[in-house]
């Protein structure tokens, strides 16, 4: 089994920690000691020799990547030549193995989860790489729900035995995906038994990643038949896709193995008051914060001293990038507003 770790994302709901010389799988949000990388990094070289961990990031990353992990050799760097997106990274990470002529199990995985439990974590990737063996099979972890999250996928699973007999007791067949649901949906879809979160970690080889590619995906695929400036060209040129929507929903060979294991996505501010303390009345203080009359808010400051007085539900943000002011329940906006701001301030250079 071969981990390669995705660490070419942006995070910009992590606005304005997160940015884009430094996004968040480059900072220390779950510990204050290791990165998002470095932490995804451990946990896979805690269960696998360290010439079967890979990184794939875009070339502008790569000098942070050298930083973080100065142990990780040139060749287990898979460069993207440009961000764009889960899939022609997936894609590009399967042309890689096979040109070296390697059809080992993969574990294409984000490099921004909290993920604590490695051996639970990795029980569950060798019973997936049982059934991923198989030409044509992929598979994926599926988090049991534990609160109605709008900010998840979700899987559908079928509930039969046929599949348990096939490829082991623990994997499901997956009937359906379904898209970051309202508030109402989620309370009713973590009521089914059978209905989990999808992870983004998927267990296949890279020859079933090529073949599927080449059904759903042609035109993207080609592109790695060529060389070089073209080859760059070209990939920049790539829609930015996820690997969901290009490839996974549309497969008829899908499963998945629920995990109940600690998993955090770290992709909001809100995912932080599931892996740190909050104090009496429910804040989340990071930095020099003097709170009074403050409730369940999230305040952050790198530099300046932020003083607050009768707030509640809040999140603050102040780091030298600039300063986010929003109410919790709107913090899935962060991602919109900032990529309008960047929109209006591209207006403004023109």
């Amino acid at each position: 089994m071969i981990a390669v770790i995705m660490a070419g994302g942006k995070g910009t709901r992590f606005w304005p920690r997160s940015t884009v010389t430094k996004p968040k799988q480059f900072l220390t949000l779950a510990s204050e000691e290791a990165t998002m990388l470095q932490q995804t990094y451990a946990r896979f070289r805690t269960c696998l020799p360290e010439e079967n961990v890979y990184v794939a990031v875009s070339e502008n990353y790569l000098p942070i990547v050298k930083e973080q992990l100065p142990e990780l050799a040139d060749n287990r760097i898979i460069i993207e030549p440009d961000q764009r997106d889960t899939a022609p990274c997936i894609a590009l990470t399967a042309s890689f193995f096979l040109r070296l002529e390697r059809d080992d199990v993969l574990v294409t995985a984000p490099s921004d989860q909290y993920i604590p439990e490695t051996e639970e974590l990795m029980e569950a990737l060798r019973a997936a790489e049982h059934a991923a063996k198989t030409d044509g099979v992929v598979v994926t972890l599926g988090i049991v729900p534990t609160r109605a999250e709008t900010g998840y996928g979700y899987i559908e699973t079928i509930e039969s035995d046929e599949y348990a007999s096939k490829y082991g007791e623990r994997v499901k067949a997956v009937k359906a995906f379904i898209e970051k649901p309202t508030k109402e949906k989620a309370e009713k879809l973590i009521e089914l038994p059978n209905m989990y979160w999808n992870s983004g970690i998927f267990i296949w080889k890279p020859s079933t990643i090529a073949s599927y590619m080449m059904k759903f995906q042609p035109q993207m695929w080609s592109i790695f038949e060529l060389k070089d400036e073209e080859f760059r060209y070209s990939y920049s040129k790539l829609p930015k896709l996820s690997i969901d929507y290009a490839l996974v929903e549309k497969l008829d060979r899908l499963y998945t193995i629920p995990i109940e294991f600690i998993w955090d996505d770290v992709g909001t501010w809100t995912s932080l008051e599931r892996i740190f303390s909050t104090d009496g009345d429910g804040n989340l203080i990071l930095g020099q914060v003097h709170p009074f009359a403050t409730r369940n808010s999230i305040i952050y400051t790198e530099q300046q001293r932020i003083v607050t007085i009768g707030i509640e539900d809040l999140i603050i943000v102040s780091t030298a990038e600039g300063l986010l002011i929003c109410r919790k329940s709107d913090e899935q906006s962060v991602k919109n507003a900032i990529a309008a701001l960047d929109t209006d301030q591209e207006g403004r250079q023109t």
